[in-house]
């Protein structure tokens, strides 16, 4: 079985991160955390629209022989 056919966990990463209490980090921590957040945004916006252009790509496939 692919890792794509298992279950999701429950509950979102992102909705973990945003509950956590932030007091311990030092400024530095924050920093590199920022860093890795905002690399994980591009990784994330990257999938996403290749996504969305493979779904736009099958639905033009399948609407033309629809037709």
């Amino acid at each position: 079985m692919d890792d794509g056919d298992l279950p999701r966990p429950k509950g979102d990463a992102a909705g973990k991160l945003s509950s956590e209490d932030l007091a311990p980090y030092s400024q530095d921590e924050l920093d590199e955390r920022v860093t890795l957040l905002e690399a994980e945004i591009v990784r994330v916006k990257a999938h996403r629209d290749k996504a969305s252009a493979h779904r736009a790509a099958a639905d033009a496939l399948f609407s033309s022989k629809s037709e």
